[in-house]
């Protein structure tokens, strides 16, 4: 319930023709194996949280806090009823930056990882070097997880996911992060082993 459903595709179907199987007990419910939803409210608060979250790392939680209730309810409304245009009126405030910034204070990002036991590696990161140059996502993975990228030399053994797709290391994280962020305003990227087939 805490991972987008996008992400687990990613991480543990995206070689499948279809993603998995759905089982849907009502009773005996695996309280070891996975979080145990009272409610509704509870996806809420969680959602909420982590766009909380995202704006704290964009823009020092500036623009989610000049919001009223009313604005945050809009955007649950509009993700829980699939209304795009309804969440996006509200969202594309925490997508926006002053021009002379050049991008967001930090980037939102998890990286997941199938081969650790380490749930997601999150850590602060400038989408934009000291020198004014755009970092791009092979930058990010250099210094947060070196261990995906391949030696220029060396053969592939990971592949970098973002939404089902295996974007560019030269893009730019900053695009990424606009363009490519799921509803809670996080880039969720998944390095998962490269496919043998």
């Amino acid at each position: 319930m805490h991972y987008p459903i996008g992400l687990l595709f990613d991480l543990l179907a995206s070689s499948s023709a279809l993603p998995w199987n759905i089982t849907v007990h009502f009773k005996s419910f695996p309280e070891k194996d996975l979080l145990h939803c009272p409610s509704k409210d509870v996806i809420e608060a969680h959602f909420m949280s982590c766009m909380k979250e995202a704006d704290a790392l964009k823009h020092k939680s500036q623009v989610i806090n000049e919001m009223q209730k009313k604005d945050h309810k809009q955007l649950w409304m509009g993700l829980q009823n699939d209304r795009f245009d309804q969440f996006w009126a509200i969202n594309r405030k925490l997508m926006e930056y002053p021009a002379e910034e050049n991008g967001f204070r930090y980037i939102p990002f998890r990286i997941y990882q199938t081969t650790t036991e380490r749930p997601f590696i999150q850590k602060l990161f400038r989408p934009v070097a000291a020198d004014g140059q755009l970092h791009t996502l092979g930058d990010l993975l250099k210094e947060v997880c070196p261990s995906a990228i391949a030696p220029e030399d060396g053969e592939k053994k990971n592949q970098v996911m973002i939404h089902g797709i295996e974007p560019m290391l030269e893009t730019p994280l900053q695009w990424l992060s606009e363009h490519l962020s799921y509803p809670d305003n996080f880039l969720h990227i998944s390095i998962i082993p490269q496919p043998t087939d």
